[in-house]
């Protein structure tokens, strides 16, 4: 099984780029997807992704090699192809039914999935302080999430459709996930996600509307594109902080990203509140915040037994 390197604070580092960009990327999908399909957005984006990444690894001379790719497990790819397509399907459906804050809550069921599948399946071990860490974490996005979680159960029919998709989507997160960082045993993370952009890009073209893109106004063209660049350097970054930190250790350091994302939601509703309406935060929703912080610090930052 893949090893991680053990430069941690790299890892972290890369995490924590991950989380900011993860989180403030919904507020750009939800103000795309008032003009574009959700084929043609993702389309886009793992298009604009395979482009940049392929012409950088050009110029560096790095695009993998023909013995390479024979060394890689091909079906370990399409798992990982596959698993991620379905990701961002599910996912961006889901956000098309349901507010930004509500989705970016349910998706965070794949970095717990996560977790676990680090421990399972690559052996990795957590410390009492790391599971104290877990359950501090788990109570604070009861805490925080509480809200949400009311508003679930008194939802309309669409909006549970929503996060329904969403919960699946997480499930299909974690299994690209995992297969993601055991493909790093054969092949560096850049390679990897050259591959996998180019086949998603490929399985979403024949359901794409792409004269749509070319009738966009300023406002909109330029989240597409920003949905273009997050895909690349957030995936680029979680793809290599696997290379470099355990498994575990990077979902404990994701769990924070509903944090940014809520923070941008109500800095963007303050800006201008007719892209995104305000979310309210009580005092219980801080405390649960400030629990979520604590616990993804105590699991992410202690050490190996």
């Amino acid at each position: 099984m893949h090893q991680s390197s053990g430069r941690w604070r790299l890892g972290l580092g890369l995490s924590l780029l991950t989380v900011f960009l993860w989180g403030i990327l919904p507020i750009a999908l939800k103000v795309t997807l008032q003009v574009l399909d959700v084929y043609t957005v993702i389309w886009f984006r793992f298009l604009m992704s395979f482009v940049l990444l392929g012409v950088y690894l050009s110029l560096r001379r790095q695009l993998p090699t023909l013995e390479q790719l024979r060394s890689t497990s091909g079906k370990l790819l399409a798992i990982a192809t596959i698993f991620l397509a379905s990701n961002y399907f599910l996912f961006m459906q889901g956000l098309a039914l349901t507010a930004a804050a509500n989705a970016q809550v349910i998706i965070q069921l794949a970095t717990v999935l996560l977790g676990f599948g680090g421990l399972v399946i690559f052996k990795e071990q957590y410390t009492l302080r790391q599971w104290l860490g877990v359950s501090v974490l788990t109570l604070g996005f009861a805490l925080f999430f509480n809200a949400q979680f009311t508003n679930l159960i008194t939802a309309p029919s669409q909006y549970l459709l929503g996060s329904g998709l969403i919960v699946l989507g997480a499930v299909a997160w974690a299994i690209y996930a995992l297969a993601q960082k055991q493909l790093l045993k054969s092949l560096p993370s850049s390679h990897i996600m050259l591959i996998i952009y180019g086949g998603c890009a490929l399985l979403f073209t024949p359901f794409a509307k792409i004269n749509t893109v070319f009738y966009l106004d300023h406002l909109h063209l330029g989240m597409l594109l920003f949905c273009g660049l997050n895909t690349l350097i957030a995936y680029g970054a979680f793809a290599e902080s696997l290379a470099h930190w355990q498994a575990s250790r990077v979902s404990a350091v994701l769990a924070l990203t509903p944090i940014v994302t809520l923070i941008s939601v109500w800095i963007t509703s303050k800006i201008a509140s007719n892209l995104i309406p305000l979310e309210q935060i009580t005092i219980v929703g801080i405390m649960g915040a400030l629990l979520v912080v604590a616990g993804s610090i105590s699991i992410a930052l202690g050490k190996s037994e």
